[in-house]
């Protein structure tokens, strides 16, 4: 099992939040049950209290990717396994009742599912996938979009490590802004070459006859 696939629970709550643009998607338990998935069971035990209690892991997840994408790798660890000992997993041997080629049980490692709360179940998850990401493709995988005022949460995948937004649509909005700005420096540039011209040649004294 890929445990790694589970740090995708860490983003998705992350970007349920746009601070610099004052939004909130996570206002209610149904928003908390889609978080889950409709597949999940342990989305169905889940309140109101969890609306507040996951904010708060949001927080606390949004910090260690502002640290790694700041580039304090020791502070994106330590903020992490401060979560990872918050809430534990309980992996598990399942079979999910699939069977193999021979007709056994596809045997392979779970996260179980915490009882206590959906929060609880619900940060294990997300910390121990992030967890396994980060070790295994490095801290600098976590970014936040260099799209401003957008800075969701991603992982970067690319090969070259050169990943900087968090979407294709972030992505081309970047360019534009960043040509539209060259565009307007080069009109200035040449507006005041053009002024400094007709000043040089307004103070040259005009040849006697």
């Amino acid at each position: 099992m890929d445990l790694a696939s589970y740090s995708d629970y860490a983003v998705r709550l992350v970007n349920t939040e746009e601070p610099l643009r004052g939004t909130d998607a996570l206002t209610s338990v149904e928003a908390v049950r889609t978080l889950f998935g409709a597949a999940s069971q342990v989305a169905r035990r889940a309140t109101d209290a969890d609306v507040t209690r996951l904010r708060s892991v949001r927080a606390r997840l949004r910090a260690v990717f502002t640290a790694a994408d700041e580039g304090d790798e020791r502070l994106a660890v330590d903020l992490l396994n401060a979560l990872l000992l918050d809430f534990p997993v309980s992996p598990k041997v399942s079979g999910h009742d699939l069977l193999n080629e021979e007709g056994r049980p596809d045997w392979h490692m779970h996260l179980a599912e915490h009882t206590s709360n959906a929060t609880a179940a619900y940060a294990a998850t997300a910390a121990m996938g992030l967890a396994f990401h980060l070790t295994g493709y490095g801290v600098d995988r976590l970014g936040l979009c260099q799209a401003q005022p957008c800075r969701n949460a991603y992982l970067d995948t690319s090969t070259n490590r050169s990943r900087r937004y968090c979407s294709d649509r972030c992505a081309t909005r970047a360019n534009v802004a960043a040509y539209r700005a060259r565009k307007r420096l080069e009109t200035e540039r040449s507006a005041s070459t053009g002024r400094t011209a007709e000043a040089s040649q307004a103070s040259v004294a005009p040849t006697e006859r």
